[in-house]
């Protein structure tokens, strides 16, 4: 049997490859799906509603192991740490096979080895397991206040890092609780 190749050589071009392709799927199944900003997140996308989202990190495999695939799971040479995200979503490309795992069941891991034709191996309960994403119906987090500190300064040369630093001299606090839709205003931001 000749080695299948896969379409996209490049390891990084196929990684967005499979970004969009789990954008797609997740959207098909009827989730909602957000892409931070920049590449420096230990996440992928934020799936969700207020009050219940939870983040993803996306990784996909062409590397064949005996009967399955191995797919790795590190940032870089090192495991996820312990809250870098909630669940991994791998992609096993010469299956077109999706796995939801949750971080708690790779914890520490290197590599993960996936066997989409055995029906008793390890990870295969996660196989298009889309509905893992999916908020519970019943589910509320309560009340999010969000904090935010504002201040009157000229526009020109607005540095809001050394605004940061330098916040002692805010003079009022803006508070928004996002359930009931109040807000206020604090002279007093500490």
């Amino acid at each position: 049997m000749e080695k299948q190749q896969p379409k996209i050589a490049d390891k990084k071009l196929r990684g967005e490859w499979a970004e969009m392709r789990f954008m797609v799927c997740a959207t098909e199944h009827g989730l909602q799906v957000s892409k931070p900003w920049g590449e420096m997140r230990s996440y992928d996308f934020i799936v969700g509603r207020p009050q219940n989202f939870v983040s993803v990190q996306v990784k996909s495999t062409t590397a064949r192991s005996r009967s399955g695939y191995v797919c790795t799971v590190r940032g870089g040479h090192t495991s996820y740490p312990a809250g870098s995200f909630d669940f991994l979503a791998a992609y096993v490309v010469f299956e077109d096979a999706w796995y939801i795992i949750p971080l708690e069941k790779i914890q520490g891991m290197r590599d993960v080895s996936l066997y989409p034709k055995l029906k008793n191996a390890k990870y295969e309960k996660y196989r298009e397991a889309w509905n893992l994403l999916q908020p519970a119906p019943d589910s509320s987090a309560g009340p999010i206040e969000i904090q935010a500190c504002a201040e009157d300064f000229p526009s020109a040369g607005f540095d809001p890092l050394e605004l940061w630093r330098n916040r002692s001299h805010l003079d009022r606090l803006y508070t928004y609780n996002l359930p009931t839709g109040n807000d206020s205003w604090s002279a007093d931001p500490t």
